[in-house]
């Protein structure tokens, strides 16, 4: 193991993986997937984007993976969320057939969160699941990559067709972020956010006082936040792999924020902004029934603006079918709404059967026009 490499586990018994964080990670990726039992005796598929492909990151996985002696095939997808569907999905096995792959082969996914996605979901389902690797390049996919969730999007909602899969190995190569845009930065930003919100408070204190250096992308600070962060979602993950009971609390700004990349048709907003306004219309419900004050209401919206995200709900979405769109989300049961509430900062707690006209009362007042 390299000095400069971190490593987090994720403790599920027999599917216990590491999260190894460092830089130039994606160059190591065949000596780390050896390392992780992954075999060479059977073909293996590196599915990315074409905006990932453009940077160096599939050069040098391919690379890696051949000079550790896998014979590797490659698929590349359109960036962004448009590409997470069952169209895509099809694609991505016809490639499979084509690069022979069979029950003892893995599935690379080199990219962001909908590539993550796309490609653990298919090798989820091919052949009834074989191995994937999580090799994550954008910050939001820190959250993503990390406790097996895959799936694709319906037109009715989003994550709606999937399943549990969790990967061999996740490999998260900090020098990628000076790939990104600034968006996307910010973006990933949110779910950072949302880990010490739902979970420790020093945390969230941490990422206050460290506003100015995470957004120059101080690589010590990308590092600790990454593991810290990235620890908090393996606890989650390890207590409640399958969402029975406490991994929901994940789902902190996700109601919302769901319906919100829905109803914009997941062009408009991406994950990160949209579970930014979630949060920030979260942390106000909670207000709103007494859970917290309107202290902490300030302050959280205050660290989602200072590092540059939206907090107020779009005044060009209507708040009826917010609402509607709310109500079919997964986590809803029978119509009736759930969502993750604060306590305070650093504890949450899932309540159900949420009034809706309440929630559609406080759509209203708080509607904004979209940044």
């Amino acid at each position: 193991m390299s000095r400069k490499e971190r490593r987090v586990r994720v403790d599920l018994a027999d599917r216990s993986y590491d999260i190894a964080i460092g830089e130039g990670l994606t160059g190591r990726l065949g000596e780390l997937a050896l390392e992780a039992g992954v075999g060479t005796s059977s073909n293996c598929l590196v599915v990315t984007d074409d905006n990932v492909a453009k940077t160096g990151h599939l050069r040098r996985a391919v690379d890696s993976l051949q000079r550790s002696g896998y014979k590797v095939f490659e698929a590349i997808i359109p960036a962004g969320e448009e590409s997470k569907n069952l169209r895509k999905a099809e694609l991505l096995y016809d490639k499979a057939f084509e690069a022979g792959l069979d029950r003892k082969s893995a599935i690379f996914a080199l990219g962001g969160g909908v590539v993550g996605d796309l490609a653990g979901f298919v090798a989820a389902t091919y052949m009834r699941g074989i191995v994937f690797i999580q090799v994550p390049t954008t910050l939001l996919a820190h959250d993503s990559s990390v406790g097996g969730k895959v799936a694709v999007n319906h037109p009715k909602g989003k994550n709606v067709i999937g399943a549990f899969h969790q990967p061999k190995l996740v490999v998260y190569d900090i020098s990628a972020l000076n790939t990104l845009p600034e968006r996307e930065i910010r973006s990933g930003l949110a779910e950072v956010i949302k880990h010490g919100l739902i979970w420790d408070a020093d945390f969230y204190e941490w990422l206050e006082s460290s506003t100015d250096r995470i957004k120059a992308l101080d690589p010590q600070i990308m590092e600790d936040l990454l593991a810290r962060s990235c620890s908090i979602k393996a606890a989650v993950v390890a207590q409640d792999e399958k969402e029975n009971g406490l991994r929901a609390i994940l789902n902190f700004g996700h109601t919302l924020g769901h319906a919100i990349e829905s109803l914009s048709k997941y062009g408009t907003y991406t994950h990160g902004e949209a579970i930014s306004i979630g949060m920030a219309f979260a942390s106000e419900m909670s207000a709103e029934f007494g859970r917290i004050n309107r202290d902490s209401v300030e302050r959280i919206c205050g660290l989602l603006e200072r590092i540059g995200l939206p907090t107020e709900v779009p005044l060009d979405l209507d708040p009826k079918e917010l609402l509607n769109s709310m109500k079919q989300d997964k986590k809803a049961t029978g119509g009736n709404l759930t969502f993750v509430l604060l306590s305070e900062i650093g504890r949450v707690e899932v309540v159900k059967n949420i009034d809706e006209a309440k929630v559609l009362d406080l759509l209203c007042r708080l509607g904004r026009k979209s940044v």
